[in-house]
């Protein structure tokens, strides 16, 4: 297991706690919460816990990415067994999307 911290910029706050995907082979598991009161909205803190080791460039380039076009402040848990990036991305994009709504 590599557990693996990143931040980035951000400009609005998730509304609300999102939980989207599970833990299983080839998946991915999202936990959000939104800042609390009077915590900083201007960044995004995500944490990775992965089963693969080794991968710390690909997870920052598809986390950064994601978060320059998504600047959703708040705390992003990613619980990752093997997803590949395309299943990172549409996780993300579904966390997004619930946070919005």
């Amino acid at each position: 297991m590599q557990t693996l911290t990143y931040r980035f910029p951000a400009q609005e706050a998730a509304a609300h706690a999102i939980h989207v995907g599970v833990v299983a082979s080839g998946d991915l598991e999202i936990l959000l919460q939104p800042p609390a009161p009077g915590e900083p909205t201007d960044s995004v803190i995500v944490r990775v816990r992965t089963s693969v080791n080794g991968f710390d460039t690909v997870w920052h380039d598809v986390l950064q990415r994601f978060f320059a076009r998504t600047p959703l402040a708040g705390s992003w848990e990613l619980n990752d067994f093997g997803a590949t990036p395309g299943v990172v991305n549409l996780r993300l994009r579904q966390a997004a999307e619930a946070a919005a709504s």
